[in-house]
């Protein structure tokens, strides 16, 4: 963001907190609007709370595990010759990078050796939500409280397991929501295990103490997710840090309203399933309440992105949504 909008921005924050119509207005004079993509499809997420265990006992036995050494983002100046264009992450070793194991063989033991587990879970299901969602809230049997947070991944692309059921004619995206796919996995535990190696993505997590109970769990731009106004994006089209103006018809105000969704929302995570300019996952908070209204957000909408005036000039390519 450039220095002299933020520098706009805090000299007038008094102003803008007190009133809509200043906030509008600082927006209208120093931003020019884009509308990212002729349509826009937007998701919900939350960070679950869960119990759970620092130790492998009773029923804790599903593990959360941390980085294996080595872990590497791969990039144009470091990706190995001949290697898949899909693979994001690898291991660094005194022989060069290699990939890093998928889902599959990781619930087959190929990690066990290196002893990463870092908190133990109730339940499977819960566990690969965990991967899904990215971060949750642990209540830990000790009585403690601490948070898990995203540190990296095998590089394997993600697969939603929804799609797979819905090619499989297993039920409709409509049915398939997140709690539409809870339910399925419930009533199929004999076909849980084979339908999570479909996605081959797998996360690696950090322990993240908690200061503040209200703050939301850390994002990819390193700051705390804001329930309702924070939005994970493709990195790739939209910076972090850039407001984000989204609107749908068919989705109503958090709060349970009939009011049409219209909000402006601040890019400040991302996702492996978040690709493309006009996709969007917005963080509704923590806990099942939160869970239950973000799986069922799957809404068509429009979403426009907010640039600075002093970089406005520099994209051309978008098309503008008008003052």
């Amino acid at each position: 963001m450039p220095a002299a909008t933020c520098e706009a921005a805090r000299e007038g924050a008094a102003r803008i907190s007190a009133s809509q119509d200043e906030a509008r207005r600082f927006f209208e004079a120093h931003f020019t609007p884009y509308r990212l993509a002729r349509s826009a499809f937007l998701t919900g997420y939350f960070e679950p709370e869960l119990p759970a265990s620092r130790h492998k006992a009773g029923p804790y036995r599903y593990p959360l595990l941390a980085p294996p050494a080595g872990l590497t983002a791969v990039t144009a100046a470091n990706r190995p010759k001949g290697w898949s264009a899909e693979l994001s992450h690898g291991r660094l070793t005194p022989d060069g990078l290699v990939p890093l194991p998928d889902r599959g063989a990781i619930m087959a033991g190929a990690l066990d050796a290196e002893n990463l587990e870092l908190v133990w879970l109730r339940d499977p299901v819960d566990a690969f939500f965990v991967h899904v969602q990215g971060s949750t809230r642990l209540r830990l049997d000790d009585g403690s409280v601490l948070r898990v947070g995203y540190a990296g991944k095998t590089g394997h692309p993600y697969s939603s397991i929804a799609r797979v059921l819905v090619r499989r004619g297993e039920g409709t995206p409509e049915e398939l929501t997140m709690s539409g796919l809870r339910a399925w996995l419930e009533k199929n535990p004999g076909q849980r295990d084979a339908l999570f190696r479909e996605n081959r993505s797998f996360i690696f997590f950090r322990t993240v103490e908690i200061d503040e109970a209200r703050d939301g769990p850390i994002g990819a731009a390193g700051l705390p997710l804001k329930a309702g106004r924070s939005l994970a994006i493709d990195p790739a089209h939209i910076p972090y840090g850039f407001p984000v103006f989204v609107t749908s018809q068919d989705l109503d105000e958090l709060d349970g309203s009939a009011r049409t969704f219209a909000r402006l929302l601040v890019a400040d995570d991302t996702g492996s399933a978040i690709r493309g300019a006009g996709r969007g996952d917005l963080f509704v908070g923590s806990g099942m309440d939160a869970g239950r209204i973000a799986g069922e957000i799957r809404h068509a909408g429009n979403m426009v992105l907010l640039v600075p005036n002093a970089a406005a000039a520099g994209l051309g390519g978008l098309g503008s949504a008008g003052r």
